[in-house]
C-alpha cells in the first residue's frame, strides 16, 4: 500500500445499510493522490453509495473513509472536492450563468475570479454559446455538461464524477477524458464511475464492484494480465465468476 502521505482516500471496512438491506460490503480500498481512479460496475453494484461517501453526502453504517487524511463527512471539506452527481442538480428556473453563479459563490469564489472560472469551464464543456440560456430549455447531455462544468468550477484537489459521460456525444466524451487526463496530469485527483468498459481502460487503477463488494483493484494492465484478458470486459467477467 501507498504511505499515508500519498493516499488521497481511505476506505477501511466499509459498510453501508438502507433498513435491513446491505448495499456495501466491508469495502477497504486506497486511492493514491493524482491519477485517475476508476469505479467500474453494473447499475446496483454500489458506485454511486460509496462515491457519496467518499464525497460527504452520505455517512458509513460502520467502518471509516477519509479524503486527504480528514474523516468524512466533513462540511469543511466542502471546497476541496468537486461532485458530479448521476442525476443533475441544477437549478432548472435560472440560466447556467445564474446556475455558476450560485454555485461558485458557494465555492466562495466571487468578481473577475469567478468570471474566469465561468468561461473556462463552459468552454470545456462546449457551453459558452449556452450561458444566457434558461437550464430548463436545455437538452439532457447539455444538462450533464454544464454539471461537469460546476464540478470543476472551483478548481477541486479531489474531482468525483459519478457516470460524467451518460448521454453525452463521442466527440465531446473524447475531449472530456482529455481533460481529465490534463488535470490529472496537474495533480487533481480523480474518481470516476463507469459501466463502459473503453473508458475503463483510460483510468490509472480500477476498482470493480459487483453486488456491493470490491472483487478486484490495480490498473488495467495488472487486471488484463493477472486473469489473461485481452480485455477489462474479459477482466471483470472472471472475477465476477462469469468464467467463459
Amino acid at each position: 500500500m501507498a504511505a499515508a502521505s500519498e493516499i488521497c482516500v481511505r476506505a477501511r471496512d466499509v459498510i453501508r445499510k438502507f433498513d435491513d438491506k446491505k448495499v456495501l460490503h466491508d469495502i477497504s480500498l486506497d486511492v493514491a493522490k493524482g491519477g485517475i481512479f476508476g469505479l467500474l460496475g453494473p447499475s446496483g453494484s454500489g458506485k454511486t453509495t460509496f462515491v457519496k461517501l467518499i464525497a460527504g453526502i452520505d455517512e458509513a453504517t460502520s467502518g471509516q473513509i477519509e479524503v486527504l487524511g480528514t474523516p468524512m463527512p466533513k462540511l469543511a471539506m466542502m471546497v476541496r472536492i468537486g461532485y458530479m452527481a448521476q442525476s443533475d442538480a441544477l437549478y432548472a428556473e435560472l440560466t447556467a450563468k445564474e446556475n455558476l453563479e450560485f454555485f461558485g459563490a458557494l465555492f466562495g469564489l466571487r468578481g473577475s475570479r469567478l468570471k474566469q472560472r465561468m468561461h473556462e469551464v463552459m468552454a470545456l464543456v462546449n457551453l459558452t454559446d449556452h450561458m444566457e440560456r434558461s437550464v430548463g430549455a436545455y437538452s439532457g447531455g447539455m444538462k450533464r455538461r454544464l454539471s461537469l462544468a460546476i464540478a470543476l468550477l472551483h478548481e477541486p484537489e479531489v474531482l468525483i464524477l459519478d457516470e460524467p459521460t451518460v448521454g453525452i456525444d463521442p466527440v465531446l466524451r473524447k475531449s472530456i477524458w482529455d481533460e481529465l487526463q490534463s488535470l490529472s496530469r496537474q495533480g487533481t485527483t480523480i474518481l470516476v464511475t463507469t459501466h463502459v468498459m473503453d473508458e475503463a481502460d483510460k483510468c490509472d487503477r480500477l476498482g470493480m464492484l459487483r453486488d456491493g463488494r470490491l472483487i478486484a483493484s490495480g490498473s488495467p494492465e495488472e487486471l488484463k494480465s493477472r486473469t489473461g484478458s485481452a480485455t477489462i470486459e474479459e477482466a471483470f467477467l472472471y472475477y465476477g465468476g462469469a468464467r467463459a
